[in-house]
């Protein structure tokens, strides 16, 4: 099974926003080092909990300080790009960075409403993310009317952020599929799946690829992975209380805090369903995933405030997975 990783430049308390950055280097530096096969990096707006929203700028800081690990997004919103200027970004990474780079597309439209606003996207405005996404295509084949460029003779491989109906476009246009949040837990994944793989239309012979990304973290024992878990689901259930995704605490002072009573049980869910424990706990709770969606790949999304030990959970997985 592939193994890769998704950073999604979390900021932290105490900290400026601007340090999540060049962590993010780090940490791909690290994974190429342990042997990932795949580094992807998000993209999200007005987010204080996250460093960047510009995927492409950070991937060729990503590129430059390292060899061989594919680089990509996880993903670019496409709903609030032209689909000439995702091309040409992703084509200069290519061109910086050969035979390297993905392309991971997604279709939401922003945290809140004022982003959404500073973003000029409106809610009501007619979904055009399959003839995007065709457009798109086009201009990294270079075949469409306009040639984006660098020209290159390769295409940046694409891939689909997908819940739901997604699964369904993806298998349509021939197209990997990225698949993650609530819908692992849903019944229907594997029948979902299943439909992807049968009605798959290969595009330039490409094939049925399922990437599976959750929350994944390791640590001695199940004790200490759980509270390297919990920065992450403190900051998800202050998200709800709030409306506004914050940056990584230091477990301590979450241990100190006031807990009402409704964010206790949201952290507690975040928690049971964050893949956390020793070697052994991980194996056990994977396995079952792994078979029930027969993945091609598994994407760690995972991120704590300890970042020291988030590089040795990254490594821990690493010998787990071989």
């Amino acid at each position: 099974m592939n193994l890769s990783l998704l950073d999604r430049s979390r900021t932290r308390v105490g900290s400026p926003d601007a340090d999540a950055l060049p962590a993010t280097v780090a940490r791909a530096g690290h994974a190429e080092a342990v042997g990932y096969e795949r580094f992807w990096v998000a993209e999200h707006h007005g987010v204080p909990g996250i460093g960047s929203g510009t995927p492409a700028v950070l991937l060729a800081a990503i590129g430059a300080r390292t060899s061989r690990i594919r680089i990509g997004s996880g993903g670019v919103m496409l709903p609030l790009h032209q689909p000439l200027v995702v091309a040409e970004q992703f084509l200069v990474l290519d061109a910086l960075h050969p035979d390297r780079v993905d392309l991971g597309l997604g279709r939401s439209l922003g945290f809140t409403a004022p982003v959404r606003r500073a973003l000029r996207r409106d809610l009501d405005a007619p979904d055009s993310f399959e003839d995007d996404l065709a457009e798109l295509r086009s201009y990294l084949a270079g075949e469409a009317e306009v040639t984006a460029r660098p020209a290159t003779r390769r295409s940046v491989p694409m891939y689909l952020l997908a819940t739901g109906r997604g699964i369904d476009l993806a298998a349509r246009l021939g197209l990997p599929v990225v698949v993650g949040g609530p819908i692992l837990d849903s019944e229907e994944l594997p029948g979902a799946l299943n439909r992807y793989r049968r009605q798959f239309r290969p595009h330039l012979g490409s094939e049925p690829w399922v990437t599976i990304s959750l929350d994944v973290l390791l640590a001695d024992d199940d004790a200490t992975a759980r509270e390297l878990a919990l920065p992450e689901a403190w900051a998800m259930a202050r998200s709800r209380r709030e409306g506004e995704f914050p940056p990584l605490e230091p477990v301590a002072a979450i241990r100190g805090a006031t807990w009402p009573a409704q964010v206790q049980s949201r952290v507690e869910a975040s928690l049971d369903r964050t893949v956390a424990g020793s070697p052994a706990t991980v194996r056990r709770r994977l396995g079952p995933l792994i078979e029930r969606t027969e993945a091609d790949e598994l994407m760690s999304s995972a991120s704590t405030y300890d970042r020291d030990a988030l590089l040795a959970s990254d490594r821990m997985l690493r010998d787990l997975v071989d």
